[in-house]
């Protein structure tokens, strides 16, 4: 009954280094899985697992030892007891041993993973902040840009827009000038032909006064003529008799029909005259060539 209690208790012993063993690579497969997010955590992973697997390795050949010596523990449990439950304390402290070994390794692993996901997330972050500001700085850049276009595009139709207030400004000034000009050559016509007109009324006056001038000396010299015959034929007396003639312009008596008025004798002597030699000034003409007319 003894041995086969000692003999449950190296089983036990044994299943326990086992499940040790076993632990710390589910642990490693685990960190695997968890450290193939990042290229940076996957390398740090790398070599806990190789680390892992040197241990497991170590914990496996401990294993066997610790196999080994149940096996020889039992083999010698028949001959001895007492040898049989010392080797058993030992395994048992190995084992103690291994396991806090075990856990030093794992928390040291947990800490190394907990220092690669920190290093893994201030990387990431300062990446992130990094690109934030690249991100930024295109987006500055692109909105100075669009800025600066427009700012151009505006400019150009101010530019624009002035160049055709100036277009605008000289087309109006060149027709106000060309206006200006009509006006002015509207103006001169005006005025030549005014100046025309009046230079027309001018002449047309001064030939009506020349005509005016010309029918009063005209008039004077036949007015002259005509007392310079009256006063050759009766010395100007209207009842001068002469044979058949009669009156200040000695006239048959025939010509003024019976009527021996003034009036009548000035108008029968105008008629007679202006008849016979077309005025009195060429009446006297032929009278002093003739000594009559």
């Amino acid at each position: 009954m003894m041995f086969k209690h000692n003999f449950k208790k190296v089983l036990s012993a044994t299943a326990f280094a086992v499940a040790l063993v076993v632990a710390p690579a589910a642990n490693v497969s685990a960190a695997t899985n968890d450290a193939s997010s990042t290229q940076q955590s996957a390398t740090a992973t790398s070599q806990d697992q190789q680390a892992s697997q040197d241990q497991a390795a170590s914990q496996s050949s401990a294993a066997n030892q610790s196999s080994a010596t149940a096996a020889s523990a039992s083999s010698s449990t028949s001959t001895s007891s007492a040898t049989s439950t010392s080797t058993v304390k030992k395994t048992t402290k190995k084992a103690k041993k291994t396991t806090k070994k075990s856990k030093k390794k794992t928390s040291k692993k947990k800490a190394v993973k907990k220092v690669a996901k920190k290093t893994t997330k201030k990387k990431a972050t300062k990446k992130a902040k990094k690109t934030s500001k690249k991100a930024t700085k295109k987006t500055t850049k692109a909105a100075t840009v669009a800025v600066t276009a427009s700012a151009d595009q505006s400019h150009a139709t101010d530019q624009q827009d002035d160049a055709a207030k100036k277009a605008a400004e000289v087309a109006a000034k060149k027709a106000a000038a060309a206006k200006k000009k009509a006006a002015a050559k509207k103006k001169a016509a005006a005025k030549k032909k005014a100046a025309k007109k009046k230079a027309a009324a001018k002449k047309k006056a001064a030939k009506k006064k020349a005509a005016a001038k010309k029918k009063a000396a005209k008039k004077s010299a036949e007015k002259a003529a005509k007392y310079w015959i009256a006063m050759r034929e009766s010395s100007g007396y209207y009842t001068a008799r002469n044979g058949s003639c009669y009156g200040r312009y000695q006239l048959l008596i025939s010509y003024l029909g019976g009527d021996l008025s003034k009036k009548n004798q000035e108008r029968t002597a105008d008629r007679y005259v202006y008849g016979r030699y077309g005025s009195w000034v060429n009446a006297k003409r032929f009278w002093l060539a003739h000594n009559w007319y």
